[in-house]
């Protein structure tokens, strides 16, 4: 007779992110693997692609969807307040999570997947060596901060002491988000890595 390990069942919590538009939800096991992510902003971007992000859009609610690592970052609308479904939200994953439980397919359309990867994005490629100091810079101090609000943040170019980062996730389109990169990120760029003069937030 054979005998099946049961998997301990998916528990999901909420947090508040700097981005009153957004709430991070972090769940018990890995959604993606580690350093990767989706992101999809309507329904149509997540059909066929991830079941996860397509069964979130059937609330009414939704407008984006953040998938990275074993957390989901969903953004609203204005027609209604956390406080409402914040709870609902919450049950509404972990209640899929421990039945359907599919993220992304394994026969995602390639081009689909490509795109929703790249909306998430990874840092262009480093051609200088201020470039890769930049990036080191990025991951070392900057991305665990952003990722524990469920954000993530990426280096697109570097060009005449000016670096354009995008910003994705609960950062995208986020109030404070700006003053985190001016405030913080500006600054530390510039100490660590001479001649920065000014970074920029670019939208995909």
């Amino acid at each position: 007779m054979e005998t099946t390990t049961k998997q301990p069942p998916v528990t999901v919590y909420a947090e508040m992110t700097p981005n009153p538009a957004t709430m991070r939800y972090v769940t018990s096991r890995m959604l993606v693997p580690d350093g990767r992510m989706v992101e999809f902003r309507t329904p149509e971007e997540a059909e066929g692609v991830s079941p996860l992000a397509a069964h979130v859009f059937n609330l009414p609610f939704v407008t984006g969807v953040f998938i990275s690592g074993n957390f989901i970052t969903v953004t609203r609308n204005g027609s209604v307040d956390w406080d409402l479904v914040q709870l609902e939200l919450r049950e509404y994953i972990q209640d899929y999570l421990n039945t359907d439980g599919r993220v992304v397919n394994s026969d995602a359309p390639a081009q689909q997947l490509a795109d929703a990867n790249e909306r998430a994005v990874t840092h262009a490629e480093a051609t200088t060596d201020d470039e890769r100091r930049i990036i080191a810079v990025i991951d070392e101090y900057v991305s665990p901060a952003v990722a524990g609000d469920g954000g993530h943040i990426a280096f697109r170019s570097y060009k005449d002491g000016v670096v354009a980062v995008d910003l994705r996730g609960s950062c995208s389109g986020c109030p404070s988000s700006m003053v985190t990169l001016k405030g913080g990120i500006e600054n530390l760029l510039k100490q660590m890595v001479p001649g920065v003069r000014e970074v920029v937030a670019v939208e995909l």
